[in-house]
């Protein structure tokens, strides 16, 4: 999209959604990863290391001597906020699009699923120095303003303080929903972990991982400069074959780092590439989410009948 008319852009990017991912959030509500929202439903029994204790139902576990949560059902109104770093980092890109691109990919699948079922979609648009939010309202038009925006930004300069945006985002919005950050995750899990965790402890939240090929291992393409667009600082370099190993290394162990964080923190991991068909990783995210929460509660209500 890098580059394209933002109108353009962003009529594509909905077509894309609604033919692909079309059906996926029909029949009850249901989020990208599903989840409790607030108004009581039905009990049943308690499944350790999965649910959450302060759901449990006292009354009917005194009354069976059986642990026993109650199950939340969905607002219909709900607010699904979004994070989306637009660092220097997200202008690199080797492959089918800028991981900028993907960022607005990401947010705008989020942002048209999330209003298809009617929930209120916001986001913190981190960028340059600022964090620049974009409240919570329902209907097309102000997801329109916000993509916009993404996409006719200029190019950013400099890093942004991810974990600070979280702190923020977890202040300002107190009632429970869906929070989504979307990131290359680069910086140390020192710095984000802390309030992700927080967050994640009053919300469903779910880490959007963007990544380029490149960033995975390097070409054997001899001498090249490499400039890191955060900082602005470039070195030439010669590409052995030793080098490109000790890089590779040294990014799945980055890699590694961010999921071992990520999983700390309690927060749903979907990585999205841009050498990637990102539609289709999307829709097998959510698929797998779904099975997985329809196969944990099948099996806590064949405990609860044994």
């Amino acid at each position: 999209m890098s580059g394209a008319n933002p109108d353009q852009a962003l009529r594509r990017l909905e077509l894309t959604v609604v033919r692909r991912l079309d059906g996926l959030l029909q029949g009850r509500h249901q989020g990208l990863i599903p989840g409790p929202g607030s108004e009581q439903g039905d009990t049943r029994v308690y499944v350790p290391g999965e649910d959450d204790v302060r759901r449990m139902d006292w009354a009917v576990t005194a009354r069976t001597t059986v642990p026993h949560v109650r199950d939340l059902i969905a607002d219909r109104e709900l607010e699904t906020w979004a994070v989306a770093d637009l660092s220097a980092s997200m202008e690199f890109g080797t492959a089918d699009m800028s991981k900028r691109d993907l960022v607005v990919s990401a947010v705008g699948a989020i942002g048209i699923l999330a209003g298809r079922v009617g929930d209120r979609f916001g986001a913190y648009i981190l960028y340059g120095d600022d964090v620049h939010r974009f409240p919570a309202k329902p209907g097309r038009p102000r997801l329109y303003a916000l993509l916009h925006s993404l996409l006719s930004a200029p190019p950013a300069q400099g890093a942004v303080d991810l974990g600070e945006a979280l702190e923020m985002m977890a202040t300002a919005h107190r009632k429970r929903g869906l929070r989504v950050i979307v990131s290359d995750f680069l910086d140390s899990p020192d710095s984000w972990e802390p309030p992700l965790r927080r967050l994640a402890a009053r919300h469903q939240v779910l880490a959007v991982e963007i990544i380029d090929p490149r960033e995975l291992e390097l070409p054997d393409v001899g001498f090249v400069t490499l400039a890191d667009p955060e900082t602005g600082r470039s070195r030439g370099v010669h590409l052995s074959q030793p080098l490109r190993e000790r890089y590779a290394e040294a990014a799945a162990e980055q890699r590694q780092e961010t999921r071992a964080a990520l999983r700390r923190a309690g927060a749903a991991h979907l990585v999205l590439r841009t050498d990637r068909d990102w539609v289709f990783d999307i829709a097998e995210f959510v698929l797998r989410q779904r099975r997985a929460s329809h196969l944990l509660r099948r099996a806590a209500n064949r405990k609860g009948g044994a």
